[in-house]
């Protein structure tokens, strides 16, 4: 007589439950890396805006991916020097004016290196 199958072998269960774990352990530190952190700015009375001029630096994004700060046309390649010299001056941040047909890359390279350059607070506009 055949004996009846009575108990349900899990080991290929714990191996795929063991890959899996070692997976999410892997990927888990790569998610916080991801993306951009914005802050939202906090609601300020007119009264203390009036004071105060934000000294902010402008860099220009043209439709050719050309950068101009200060109505100067800046290479790519000397686009972080430039921007760690004049940070200095315009303590309050950095503003990013693109033209809507620039392209992602090339607002991308002035945040990351704006990013690089220690500023702390970054916006985009469009023009």
């Amino acid at each position: 007589m055949r004996d009846t199958f009575n108990e349900i072998n899990i080991t290929p269960l714990t191996d795929i439950f063991l890959v899996l774990l070692i997976i999410m352990m892997v990927i888990a530190p790569m998610l916080d890396k991801q993306g951009i952190s914005l802050t939202v700015p906090e609601n300020v009375e007119q009264s203390q805006m009036d004071d105060k001029q934000p000294q902010i630096l402008t860099v220009y994004v043209t439709n050719k991916d050309k950068y101009f700060i200060n109505n100067e046309e800046i290479a790519p390649d000397s686009l972080s020097k430039i921007l760690t010299e004049e940070v200095k001056n315009y303590p309050d941040g950095l503003m990013i004016q693109a033209d809507g047909t620039s392209s992602h890359g090339a607002v991308v390279k002035v945040m990351d290196s704006a990013r690089a350059a220690g500023v702390k607070a970054i916006s985009l506009d469009q023009m």
